[in-house]
């Protein structure tokens, strides 16, 4: 279980974690050293956040060869507040595609676009990326912010 601190309990972390629908941003290194950011569609459940990707996206093989991230999740639009941490990854097969379906229900409301069909394609592989945080770090600028909403 990971280390929390900041401007949430834990518990009004991970509802936020639950409700938001913005991507995380996710930070790695490459093999050659280099850093890599993307942003990736996310669950957070029983503690870890699961998202999905091709299985031949170059994140897998950084991912692989070093498995240590941090993230952050976070609001696009004042106020601002959110979640960031860092953590392990471990990446797994999803063969059937059912994290994939999940997210895309979650970001897209359902699997009937040409996007979610492009995706769930019976020739596309797909991974399930689990990080696992370790310290997880919130802050909410709410307040401070509060006459720019």
């Amino acid at each position: 279980m990971p280390t929390w601190t900041g401007a949430w309990p834990e518990a009004e972390a991970e509802r936020y974690l639950a409700e938001a629908t913005v991507p995380i941003r996710l930070a790695c290194r490459t093999p050659s050293g280099g850093l890599w950011m993307l942003s990736l569609w996310y669950r957070y459940d029983d503690g870890a956040f699961h998202c999905a990707t091709g299985a031949n996206a170059d994140v897998v093989e950084y991912l692989r060869a070093d498995p240590g991230v941090a993230f952050e999740i976070s609001d696009n639009e004042p106020p601002y507040r959110g979640v960031r941490g860092s953590g392990t990854v471990t990446i797994e097969p999803d063969d059937d595609k059912v994290l994939l379906e999940t997210l895309l229900t979650r970001y897209l409301g359902g699997t009937d676009n040409e996007l979610a069909t492009g995706l769930l394609a019976a020739d596309r592989r797909e991974v399930h990326i689990r990080i696992e945080p370790k310290k997880c770090y919130t802050w909410d600028f709410s307040e401070r912010m509060a006459d720019i909403e």
